[in-house]
């Protein structure tokens, strides 16, 4: 099985967008399974369609620090070591005070008190849920509970079942729809992947967004490809793409005009190449590019 990473450096290129539609296209020729593993916000499923999932589980991939008040003698020494701030100080009972909603669950203060009066829980962060689109494939979505940690370890989760699902499918491709930015859920979402699609536009943030992904990329020496979006909002900077790209020997791999039916499509709730088939053919040709 192939794995397809679509990513963006800057939010708002319109990445799942362009994965929906690619996951469509290609679902029609091969078999295949989709992975939503922008944890923070997920919408990979909407844009599919999917209002309900048909099955969802609770995972547990970060951990809080406990006090065992027994044991502990006020010595401070967790107070002084958090560098979260998740730490404050009761002085009636001479005791820290953890605070679940800041703690990072790093196990400083752990390893720091003398006499073993933290321990480390494990906590639900997320769940994973799957649904099967009209277009005949599933979807795997994973999210992050408000005010958790752990989205890193949560994608790698999400990878975990989505391969489970495309052995039981016997998938020939998974497409993975991975967060904006360079942090802990794009690097996850990456590593393992054949072939990285980078999503950008012609604005002076998104390309230096672009170069920045890019480099997380090389790290892992995958071959990657770029699409343009909104390309004709402004031709010049475009053209600073396009560029770039030769420079870096990257294949641009199509490049898809503004359109207001891209909303419109957002808000039925349908990729925009089943919205509207006039843009059958520019998906049709950046697919035959990453094949």
């Amino acid at each position: 099985m192939k794995t397809i990473t679509i990513l963006s450096g800057k939010g708002g290129t319109g990445k799942s967008s362009v994965t929906a539609s690619l996951a469509v296209l290609l679902g029609k020729r091969k078999k295949i399974v989709g992975a939503d593993c922008d944890v923070d916000a997920p919408n990979l499923g909407l844009v599919l369609g999917l209002r309900e999932f048909d099955s969802c589980e609770k995972i547990q991939t970060s951990e809080k620090a406990k006090l065992l008040e027994e044991r502990c003698t006020g010595c401070r020494k967790c107070l002084e070591i958090c560098n979260f701030g998740a730490i404050s100080w009761n002085k009636e009972k001479n005791k820290p005070v953890f605070n679940k909603l800041v703690c990072e669950g790093c196990g400083a203060c752990q390893i720091v008190c003398p006499n073993n009066a933290i321990k480390l829980e494990k906590v639900n962060n997320a769940e994973i849920c799957v649904g099967k689109t009209k277009y005949g494939f599933y979807v795997v979505s994973g999210q992050l509970k408000m005010g958790e940690s752990g989205s890193g370890k949560i994608v790698y989760k999400v990878k975990e079942k989505a391969r489970e699902i495309a052995k039981n499918e016997k998938a020939e491709f998974m497409l993975i729809d991975s967060s904006a930015g360079i942090g802990c859920p794009v690097i996850a979402s990456v590593q393992g992947s054949d072939f990285v699609i980078a999503v950008t536009e012609p604005s002076p943030s998104a390309l230096n967004d672009l170069k920045r992904s890019l480099q997380v990329v090389e790290h892992f020496g995958i071959p990657c490809g770029i699409i343009i979006n909104k390309f004709d909002l402004n031709e010049k900077f475009t053209g600073k793409i396009q560029e770039f790209a030769e420079k870096q020997k990257i294949q641009i791999l199509g490049k898809i005009p503004y359109d207001r039916k891209f909303v419109e499509a957002l808000v039925k709730l349908k990729p925009v190449v089943v919205y509207d088939k006039k843009f059958e053919k520019i998906f049709v040709e950046i697919l035959e590019n990453i094949i």
